[in-house]
């Protein structure tokens, strides 16, 4: 009997501890070894502080809401929590929602028959419906976000209309500690080919749609998939049904394909909310084109540059600085803006707390200060208050 209960008692402390490891041991290791800061020197200069901290700075992309990490607690981790945006002097910033990615992932080709998203929702105690349903990862992590919001004491704003992104603007112009949040959503097949979960996701307060991630879907091809083909009736469907809902697209990680085709039938400004270009960094599988970029620029839109090393060719904020003069150049500081690819499982030169090394850089490389107020935020702000819906019961009810 002794003998017996001693094996079960070890069977059990056994699983108790693999269990332990895999539900809080391995996700926070794998956030760790996944979105790292390479390097960066502090801000010493006086005057680039002031500057720096009477911007309005906006980022357009951040997949923090993938990792197990509280977002009102400072880390010493990752790229991004409220402390960090806070320290940064960001005023706004976009949470891109990943709900599926390939094993093997690469830059030339993958399909959608694997999925590594699955035994990290399982790992981090995401709940079961989300362990096979995209949509639903979609709604979890949107709940995260209201969730933090609702514990960040009045310092992160959830944005769905253009009087809250006002409210958060004039709440910075008056030096006030606040966050301004809005959701995105980082590849399409989320709406799991079902039209009505646009104005689901709508309603958990996305406005920005990306069509494609890693992988072609239902709505057209990615820039790293098999056919890499244009946009489909479906597609053409859910881009009438976002222009309606003020909704805007995304085109970072479409195919070449596809970028044309939704520059062609969107009514309202397409956005790259981080990518690189090619005239800086030949990445012709995902950085953009100068056609594309100009393409863009015609539509209203911003190019959102990253911040990682595959998309600006560089390891340091040299070759972020390269690519924005590059698209300034070509099409006007009016239409350049930061897309840092936050925790997306990438290195960064910096983390938010630091983002003020790009405004040293600017002013380095010769941009003057009001170029500065655009590119570091303006920017962005200008394509939203012009674009989010006036009232967000008022278009779910005239766009049913």
């Amino acid at each position: 009997m002794n003998k017996k209960y001693t094996l079960y008692s070890s069977a059990f402390l056994f699983v108790l501890v693999i269990s332990y490891i895999f539900f809080f041991v391995i996700p926070v290791y794998e956030d760790r070894k996944r979105n790292t800061v390479i390097s960066f020197s502090p801000i010493s200069d006086s005057k680039i502080i002031e500057l720096h901290n009477n911007l309005f700075i906006a980022d357009l992309h951040a997949d923090t809401l993938l990792w197990d990490r509280k977002l009102n607690t400072h880390h010493h981790h990752g790229h991004v929590d409220i402390p960090r945006l806070l320290q940064g002097n960001v005023g706004l910033q976009v949470f891109s929602v990943v709900t599926k990615t390939p094993r093997g992932l690469n830059l030339y080709s993958n399909d959608d028959n694997s999925d590594n998203i699955t035994l990290l929702a399982i790992a981090q105690r995401w709940p079961v419906k989300t362990w096979k349903s995209t949509l639903h990862r979609a709604v979890y992590q949107a709940e995260k976000l209201h969730v933090a919001a609702t514990k960040s004491s009045q310092r992160l704003k959830i944005i769905r209309t253009r009087q809250d992104l006002q409210e958060v603007i004039t709440l910075k112009n008056g030096n006030q500690a606040v966050v301004g949040a809005i959701l995105s959503l980082e590849g399409a097949h989320a709406l799991e080919g079902k039209l009505e979960n646009v104005a689901l996701l709508f309603n958990e307060g996305y406005r920005i749609i990306g069509f494609s991630h890693f992988f072609d879907n239902e709505l057209g091809g990615s820039a790293h998939g098999v056919k890499k083909n244009g946009i489909t009736q479906f597609g053409l469907n859910v881009l009438r049904k976002m222009n309606h809902l003020n909704i805007l697209a995304d085109i970072s990680h479409a195919s070449p394909k596809l970028i044309d085709d939704i520059l062609r039938h969107s009514t309202r400004p397409v956005i790259a909310t981080h990518t690189g270009v090619q005239g800086v960094c030949n990445n012709a599988t995902r950085n953009l084109s100068d056609e594309h970029i100009r393409k863009i620029a015609a539509s209203g839109g911003v190019v959102g540059i990253g911040f990682w090393p595959a998309a600006i060719c560089s390891q340091d904020v040299s070759g972020l600085i390269k690519s924005i003069r590059y698209v300034a150049d070509l099409i006007g500081e009016d239409y350049v803006a930061l897309g840092s690819d936050f925790d997306g499982n990438v290195q960064t030169p910096f983390d938010a707390a630091n983002i003020s090394v790009v405004t040293r850089a600017l002013v380095q490389d010769g941009f003057t200060e009001r170029q500065i107020q655009k590119i570091m935020g303006e920017n962005i702000a200008n394509v939203l208050l012009d674009n989010l819906p006036v009232d967000s019961e008022t278009e779910l009810q005239s766009n049913p």
